[in-house]
């Protein structure tokens, strides 16, 4: 009579899978509430070290310089004569006191709403037409508003970010970009404070600025636009705000919007001080 072998005994392997999963958890960092690696330690810090001063944000700068001087448009000008609030052409220093009011459209414009602005009543170029590219996509497609604001930015480099807050309509975007950096929304309940109002938090690699601090936020924000490394593409802060609201898992955020403006206001004035260094390097 034949007998069948034994099954083999799986309970040791199964007891060996397990304490080593546990011991991979264990070692896990915590997502949410980890300390921060040391600046020494961190990797991402020492990856933007080895480019030194190397920064291929230069190339959108150069064809935002380009841009900004040769005419284009239906009208055939150049937009030498924007007024990005410190008067008809003057673009030096410019960037380091936006988002501001401007009484030529009643509104508080941040850099790229100003510049849709410029470039609409200046080259008689629509918005439509100029927004149907508002984000680049490597070789396929290049953002002109990506290049112009990388161009205007860099002109604010060294200067102290100081944003207006005096005009009733100021105080009014400060006082809405406040409630929504708080606001909790989405299916997971976030809010822009979720990640950036608490210290040492990261996701990943990747140290989570507290923006309610003044060091924080001065270091985040001068820093934008920014040339990221891992899409081979210069991003602007509409890109950066609008990638936020992503991961918040809420709509898409409406380019030059009242709420992407007023956020924009409120950050800014949180890192008011600080010296500008955009278009800077991300990971």
């Amino acid at each position: 009579m034949r007998t069948s072998s034994p099954e083999p005994e799986r309970r040791p392997i199964a007891r060996l899978l397990w304490a080593v999963v546990s011991l991979l958890i264990s070692a896990a960092p915590n997502v949410g509430s980890a300390a921060q690696p040391e600046p020494e330690q961190d990797p991402i810090a020492e990856y933007r070290a080895m480019f030194g001063d190397d920064n291929p944000a230069v190339f959108w700068e150069m064809r935002g310089e380009a841009l900004w001087t040769t005419p284009r448009g239906p009208k055939n000008r150049s937009l030498e004569d924007c007024d990005l609030g410190l008067g008809k052409g003057v673009v030096r220093g410019a960037y380091a006191q936006l988002p501001r009011y401007f009484a030529d459209t009643g509104q508080v414009q941040d850099l790229e709403s100003r510049l849709v602005t410029c470039v609409e009543r200046l080259q008689g170029i629509d918005r439509a037409t100029l927004l149907k590219v508002r984000f680049g996509n490597g070789e396929a497609h290049r953002s002109d508003m990506e290049a112009l604001a990388a161009y205007v930015a860099a002109q604010s480099r060294g200067a102290t970010l100081s944003v207006p807050l005096t005009h009733p309509q100021e105080k009014a975007a400060y006082a809405l970009g406040e409630h929504i950096f708080y606001y909790r929304a989405g299916p997971h309940d976030f809010a822009c404070a979720t990640c950036h109002a608490a210290d040492g938090k990261r996701i990943r690699l990747q140290k989570l600025p507290n923006l309610t601090r003044a060091d924080d936020a001065r270091a985040a924000y001068t820093t934008w636009p920014a040339y990221r490394i891992s899409q081979g593409e210069l991003r602007t802060m509409q890109w950066r705000l609008n990638d936020c609201f992503r991961q918040q898992r809420l709509p898409d955020l409406i380019y030059g919007s009242e709420v992407s403006i007023a956020l924009t206001m409120f950050l800014a004035k949180k890192a008011e001080g600080g010296v500008i260094d955009a278009p800077g390097l991300k990971r």
